[in-house]
């Protein structure tokens, strides 16, 4: 599980920070904490917009990409400070990265009262419309006489205190995953309004050019005075002419393929006959809304696939596809994403494992063994063990990823490339160079 942490001040030294980092560092064993500083988030200014500014767009992806928050919160005037406040109204301005989040109230102060109207204050801010956190009930976590409360090394002195913070932060964690499963089946059909025939916009879209079209890329290009030929491109690291492009591309030893965010199909490499490919593409695809490149019966699979990757579920899954002969093909799909964590498409590649499984035996002198304890699917290869959906006829998209280590027919190769090949059951002749692995002879 990974949280985050926020501490309500801008201050130098700051008791609830150090309250954050003593709960991070004494129970990472129970969770991983993160803890996020606020000092750069401007005031709040509706005139002044700075949701998309790097500090507010910093916070708002690490609370998205966690499964709870923790706030820690200072007193000042009986209410949270300032910073705290402004930084809640920008994370529910335009942007709401705290809706339906779990989220954790403690706090510390000087006084004996340990900040308790400062959380009763967060609490209603927290709960109300355009924040819509969910906070955990009761177990309120007050840490008064602040100044008192820690050693030099910075750890808790009064081991009932740590005693009942860890007592909550048990309670917190049970929470997290109960809020989380209901939202989780709260949601669980979101997928099938996954859009792939492609009908909103992008930033990058091409209006004015028939996704449709047969010659959507001629006329993509005409549109845009898109460079090619000898014009050179800047690269984040590089300068390539449109050509050198190209030719690096169509030399990857894999096939890609790229759909932008709006699930429409823009790009492959390997401009060969499509059925000398291992995952079957044609020119005219190029440009067309993803609906148009699967057969009916498989949408639902690829909605449920392109959904995971948008919200995050996953940034990479991996799929055998069986029944091509001496070959053993794997599709990858990894979500993309922009510097500032947006979610910008999809990029498939498509490989043949097997001859780098034959590379790796030949150089190390080991050889596969099969599993005598897994069943196989004598259709798909999969184990008797695992969920096996059907696969995409045409990109081999299955509806679940769960999909146990298939074992390829020919050379015994588990489909799971990270698992280390099984070693002989007796010793492997070659002698191996310890440092290339090459074989000494």
């Amino acid at each position: 599980m990974k949280l985050v942490g926020i501490a309500g001040s801008i201050e130098d030294k700051s008791y609830n920070r150090l309250l954050l980092k003593f709960i991070a560092n004494h129970f990472s064993d129970m969770v991983d904490i993160e803890i996020l500083d606020i000092q750069d988030v401007p005031m709040f200014n509706q005139s002044d917009d700075q949701t998309e500014g790097e500090a507010v767009q910093y916070l708002k992806r690490k609370i998205m990409q966690a499964d709870g928050v923790i706030i820690a919160t200072p007193e000042h005037n009986h209410t949270i400070t300032a910073a705290l406040k402004s930084v809640i109204e920008w994370l529910s301005f335009k942007i709401h990265p705290m809706s339906g989040k779990p989220v954790l109230i403690v706090g510390a102060s000087y006084y004996d009262q340990g900040s308790s109207r400062a959380q009763l204050n967060l609490r209603q801010i927290l709960e109300s419309p355009g924040v819509d956190a969910v906070v955990m009930p009761g177990n309120e976590f007050l840490l008064g006489e602040v100044k008192q409360a820690f050693d030099d090394q910075n750890n808790l002195k009064d081991p009932r205190t740590v005693s009942f913070l860890q007592e909550t932060l048990g309670k917190f964690l049970k929470f997290v995953k109960m809020v989380n499963a209901m939202d989780a089946e709260a949601h669980a059909d979101d997928w099938k309004n996954e859009d792939l025939e492609a009908k909103g916009e992008v930033e990058t879209t091409i209006k004015g050019v028939d996704m449709h079209a047969a010659d959507w890329v001629e006329q993509a290009a005409a549109k845009t005075h898109a460079a090619e030929g000898d014009d050179y491109v800047k690269l984040d690291r590089g300068v390539l002419t449109v050509k050198q492009l190209n030719w690096f591309l169509n030399s990857m030893p894999m096939e890609l393929t790229y759909a932008d965010a709006n699930n429409q199909f823009l790009y492959y490499n390997h401009q060969m006959d499509g059925d000398k490919m291992l995952a079957s593409r044609t020119p005219a695809q190029a440009g067309n809304p993803l609906a148009d490149c699967h057969p009916k019966r498989a949408v639902p699979g690829v909605k449920r696939a392109v959904h995971m990757l948008r919200t995050g579920e996953t940034d990479l899954f991996k799929l055998p596809v069986p029944g091509i002969p001496n070959k053993y093909v794997m599709h990858y799909y990894q979500a993309l994403h922009d510097d500032k964590g947006e979610y910008k498409g999809i990029n498939e590649f498509v490989l043949d494992l097997l001859p780098i499984v034959k590379y790796y035996l030949k150089q190390t002198g080991q050889m596969l063994a099969p599993d005598p304890d897994a069943k196989t699917d004598a259709v798909s290869g999969a184990s008797s063990k695992a969920k096996t959906p059907k696969p995409d006829d045409v990109s081999g998209a299955s509806v679940d990823t769960d999909v146990e280590p298939a074992v390829d027919d020919v050379s015994g190769a588990s489909a799971d490339t990270e698992a280390a090949p099984v070693p002989p059951t007796k010793p492997a002749t070659p002698e191996v160079d310890s440092v290339s692995g090459a074989s000494a002879k």
